[in-house]
């Protein structure tokens, strides 16, 4: 009750907020930045390791987990490490703090699996093109499904696909 007491008595002062309000208001809105997809800049890197016919848990054991006991004594600035073991392949995302510098996170993880593969089974491949990329958060998918059927471990916990046949008809 105070307010409309208030804008009797003074109604300049109101007709001015007024004012100010719808020339400011548009003007705001001109000014602030907008974007269906922010720029996210989020520091990881992704690696790729292949061996053709090894299984999931021998990807988990005999490569990634070596990979990824070298890379935390080795590479600055981790935050933490993930990897994803699958048959023949395996993917370690290592995310670093933020404000990292990701050309040097990138410089140090790819020549740490250049070092490393000296230790790994022979024919170890790090995966096709730069050993190390940088993952922009704008072109992943919402939701990775990995392929149907195939045997998965994720950081060393192996997990079997489901088997057809044990569903209920």
């Amino acid at each position: 009750m105070w307010i409309v007491q208030l804008a009797l008595r003074r109604p300049y002062t109101f007709v001015v907020l007024a004012v100010l309000i719808l020339i400011v208001g548009p003007l705001a809105i001109l000014r602030t930045p907008t974007d269906i997809f922010p720029n996210i800049d989020i520091p990881v890197v992704s690696i790729v390791w292949t061996y053709n016919g090894f299984s999931a848990q021998d990807m988990a054991n005999r490569i990634t987990s070596n990979y990824e006991r070298a890379l935390s004594s080795d590479v600055d600035d981790i935050e933490h490490i993930e990897s994803q073991s699958l048959n023949g392949v395996s993917v370690v995302k290592i995310f670093f703090h933020p404000g990292a510098d990701i050309n040097r996170a990138i410089a140090e993880a790819a020549s740490n699996s250049a070092s490393i593969l000296r230790v790994l089974p022979p024919g170890t491949l790090d995966g096709p093109g730069l050993a190390a990329r940088h993952i922009i958060p704008l072109l992943l998918p919402v939701l990775p499904v990995p392929e149907e059927g195939a045997d998965i471990a994720v950081s060393g916990w192996a997990r079997p696909a489901a088997d057809s046949s044990e569903t209920a008809a």
